[in-house]
């Protein structure tokens, strides 16, 4: 007879305890009062645990834990920013260049490469070689200049037809013309030298616009242009 009172007291009052507060908790307190003197169930009011209206019940703890331990956490997939979409992305590399270019990339070094290579075999310094060797050079850097205009001037191109594309490609040119009008060949390389370094700056650091498989070829055809001049002028040092 014990447990259903219990029961009765604990659970089902405690469901309708936590809507009430203030004076209506008082007002509910006094009419059951009155109600357990005068009507036949006085076990609701002699229940001391009806008196915390925050108390709740074990099933809802039971039905939080229930939820705490089964519930599983929702995770959402993250979508990766832009830096690593594009380092996810293939690079490209020389394999990428059209055949046409890397091909006439690399016949364009042969001048370079056979002039010193030449000396070397002759064991002998040729003054008209290595001004060859200048001129090539100074052609060279000159067409370089003048690709950043074809490359800026059409319409649906990223580069803009501004000043700094087309002013600074004008001073690879003035630079050639320079090399050519030095009387000593050293000078002559030295400023070449210099303008191929200009030259790649603008291409790789300054006017990223090109292609990268282009700016991998630029490296290494700057590298190897660069290395011949200054072994020129090394072997015209050995042998004078």
């Amino acid at each position: 007879n014990m447990f259903p009172l219990i029961q009765r007291c604990c659970f089902h009052t405690s469901f309708k305890l936590p809507k009430l507060t203030g004076a209506r908790l008082l007002l509910r307190g006094k009419n059951v009062t009155t109600w357990s003197s005068l009507g036949p169930q006085p076990q609701r009011a002699v229940c001391p645990l009806s008196r915390f209206p925050n108390l709740k019940p074990a099933s809802v703890y039971a039905s939080q834990l229930q939820a705490f331990h089964t519930s599983l956490p929702v995770f959402k997939k993250k979508t990766p920013p832009e830096s690593e979409t594009e380092a996810q992305k293939p690079k490209e590399s020389l394999k990428d260049a059209p055949k046409p270019a890397l091909y006439l990339s690399l016949a364009g070094l042969i001048p370079f490469v056979s002039v010193p290579l030449v000396m070397a075999i002759q064991g002998t310094y040729y003054p008209e070689v290595a001004f060859a060797q200048v001129t090539c050079g100074a052609a060279m850097v000159s067409f370089l200049g003048g690709m950043r205009w074809g490359f800026a001037l059409p319409e649906n191109s990223p580069a803009k037809p501004d000043w700094l594309n087309l002013g600074n490609s004008i001073v690879l040119p003035l630079l050639a013309w320079q090399a050519l009008l030095f009387r000593d060949i050293t000078q002559g390389a030295v400023m070449l030298v210099l303008a191929l370094g200009i030259a790649l700056h603008y291409d790789i650091a300054l006017l990223p616009d090109y292609p990268r498989w282009f700016k991998i070829l630029r490296v290494w055809g700057t590298v190897v242009m660069v290395l011949s001049l200054l072994a020129t002028l090394s072997l015209k040092l050995y042998y004078d």
